[in-house]
């Protein structure tokens, strides 16, 4: 099951969106009363929960989503596309207060993009939400992401009742969490799976280099995944740990989405009892197929899908390093 917020994202490409170009700046300077052409517009869904939703629902796994969506056209376009994949959407709540996200984004002709976000209203007019947690029982898996207004308290009710029922818990954590060191680290006990970046595993434990940061992170959580953009990923389950780099050097389109398909690529092979070099190969993987199109969930790959070898080290893990 996955929880978090829904987005109708707009992406716009142009020739003119070029950090290369002397003289350029990549959108800081947008005068006002010009006229920008504009090559291509692409219309998708996206937030974090819903792409890590797809991923579960193409590798043939029963998927879920919960959030609060609104009435308008947008919130109609998520839950569209979610049905057409096969996620579960039953327990998403509707309500004419409520609005989904919406995001406008900026694809430069690298691949990298500037986002515009509006974050919807997933809550109403309350500032409280009315999702029914206890529909995560009969889940093996929840993942909470992207957590909106809800935050912290939100993201305790969740990993509570994922203990009470019985699921276990994958986390990525977002910049509100991550704010509060002290109160996220609290929560690790019942986290599963902790995946982030190496800049925020580094506001919640000592260390420099991946290796480091992931097997002192298992002080809290049994198993740690830290990403660092081309430097590549570390993960470790205790067990061993493993290093990887890129799965394969393809033309980046539109970055859009990575970091959700590399940690459901992951988790969706974990939670059906593969290793955990097996697991990071088809993230990685996942999250490469992402970055060739534009969208985050058109590279998004289907069940039986064939991988090939990549740059991966695997050695058991020195007790000794995690002190």
């Amino acid at each position: 099951m996955a929880i978090g917020k829904g987005t109708q994202d707009v992406f716009l490409k142009s020739d003119e969106f070029d950090p290369h170009k002397e003289g350029k700046h990549m959108y800081t300077h947008l005068p006002l009363g010009i006229k920008m052409e504009v090559e291509d517009v692409t219309f998708s869904t996206g937030g974090n929960a819903t792409n890590v939703a797809v991923t579960f629902a193409r590798q043939g796994l029963e998927s879920s989503y919960v959030w609060g969506l609104g009435e308008d056209p947008a919130s109609q376009s998520i839950l569209d596309d979610l049905d057409k994949e096969g996620v579960d959407t039953s327990h998403v709540i509707q309500n004419a207060d409520y609005q989904s996200g919406y995001s406008v984004i900026l694809i430069a002709t690298n691949g990298e993009r500037t986002i515009m976000n509006h974050r919807g209203r997933a809550f109403g007019r309350t500032g409280r939400h009315a999702f029914d947690l206890t529909s995560i029982k009969g889940h093996d898996w929840v993942y909470p992401t992207s957590l909106g207004d809800g935050g912290l308290p939100l993201l305790r009710e969740i990993v509570e009742a994922a203990e009470k029922h019985g699921a276990k818990v994958m986390l990525n954590p977002a910049g509100p969490e991550l704010a509060d060191k002290e109160r996220l680290i609290a929560l690790l006990d019942s986290v599963d799976v902790l995946c982030v970046n190496k800049e925020e595993m580094q506001m919640l434990v000592s260390g420099e280099t991946l290796e480091e940061l992931a097997l002192h992170a298992l002080h809290y959580v049994p198993v740690a995944i830290v990403s660092d953009g081309p430097n590549g990923v570390v993960a470790t389950d205790g067990k061993t740990i493993v290093r990887a780099g890129m799965y394969e050097d393809v033309p980046v389109v539109d970055r859009t989405g990575a970091g959700d398909a590399f940690a459901s690529g992951f988790l969706s092979q974990w939670s059906q009892g593969k290793s955990l070099r097996e697991s990071i190969i088809f993230a990685s993987a996942n999250s490469t197929s992402v970055v060739t199109k534009v969208g985050a969930k058109g590279g998004i790959l289907h069940k039986g899908v064939k991988l090939h070898d990549m740059p991966i080290h695997e050695k058991p893990v020195n007790h000794r390093e995690m002190k």
